[in-house]
């Protein structure tokens, strides 16, 4: 498992180190980058996450029941993320410590972790890991936000409730409770947008870190966050969810979800509203570059 989380890894740090390049020659410019963001989540992803709920699998009383662990799991580790976040980096400037908490409480599970956790788990991983978003969504748009703007509570239901992602989820639930099979053509079509995901979610990062601050990536608070958030959290989650004796495969999709590098986001939200942008782009990217190490790492102990 180690050896192939690896190559897996390796394979993921080619297609950022792609992404950087083609940034870097200027076939992708920051208006492109906005673009295939937008077809990620908007197109890629949903279709990934419709398609991983079409297969033979069925709603089975073990199945239900690992959905709604899936989903307790995640909500429990982003209340306790939302709250540690917030005391963890205490003692920092405002604009920083801001930028730290949101990196705790919003990683990035979606476009890297999907990608890990279907290499695994196969579309039965992708099903849970889409459960396992719903948490993440709501404390991204509520809490997460809240720490670089004032949030109302309207706005974070209507962007929850129209989000692709959780939109596919429902679709792709529904599918597999009425045993939905769409006309060949459809589900070849769906399954061929789903082959993208992970292509286009590691060119995206690697587009996006061409915009990191060299003076920034050394620092002692960008270290100090990805060890928390690569290292520790996840072992925290392990050891726990092993000791209340979880379904293995909860364990593993939950422990790797919460081992993932800091959010694309984190930069895009410090950039907007007025934090230290600098040092979330240097958590983005040295946090992204040190999980290539640390989640095959993690791998070993699931």
């Amino acid at each position: 498992m180690f050896i192939n989380m690896l190559n897996l890894q390796l394979t993921l740090l080619m297609l950022i180190a792609v992404g950087f390049f083609v940034r870097k020659i200027k076939i992708i410019d920051e208006r492109v980058q906005s673009r295939l963001s937008d077809l990620l989540i908007y197109v890629i992803l949903p279709c990934n996450i419709v398609n991983s709920f079409m297969g033979d699998a069925e709603i089975s009383p073990e199945f239900a029941h690992n959905c709604i662990n899936a989903f307790l799991i995640s909500f429990v580790i982003q209340l306790f993320s939302t709250v540690f976040g917030r005391l963890l980096f205490k003692k920092y400037p405002k604009e920083d410590a801001n930028v730290l908490a949101y990196g705790i409480i919003c990683s990035n599970s979606s476009f890297i972790g999907i990608p890990v956790v279907e290499s695994i788990y196969n579309s039965v991983g992708v099903m849970y890991t889409s459960i396992f978003q719903i948490p993440i969504r709501i404390t991204m748009w509520s809490a997460g936000l809240s720490l670089f703007t004032s949030v109302e509570k309207k706005d974070v239901l209507k962007k929850i409730v129209k989000h692709p992602c959780i939109i596919a989820v429902v679709i792709g639930v529904l599918f597999m409770a009425f045993n939905v099979h769409l006309p060949i053509f459809l589900d070849n079509t769906i399954g061929y947008i789903s082959k993208c995901t992970t292509a286009v979610s590691m060119i995206i990062i690697g587009s996006i870190l061409t915009e990191t601050n060299r003076n920034n990536i050394l620092s002692k608070e960008v270290f100090y966050y990805s060890f928390l958030r690569l290292i520790v959290m996840p072992v925290i989650v392990l050891f726990i969810l092993k000791a209340l004796n979880f379904d293995p495969m909860l364990i593993g999709i939950s422990t790797l979800l919460t081992a993932m590098p800091a959010g694309s986001t984190t930069a895009i939200l410090a950039e907007k509203y007025g934090c230290n942008a600098e040092l979330a782009s240097g958590t983005i990217f040295v946090s992204t570059i040190l999980s290539i190490v640390s989640i095959p790492v993690i791998s070993l102990f699931i």
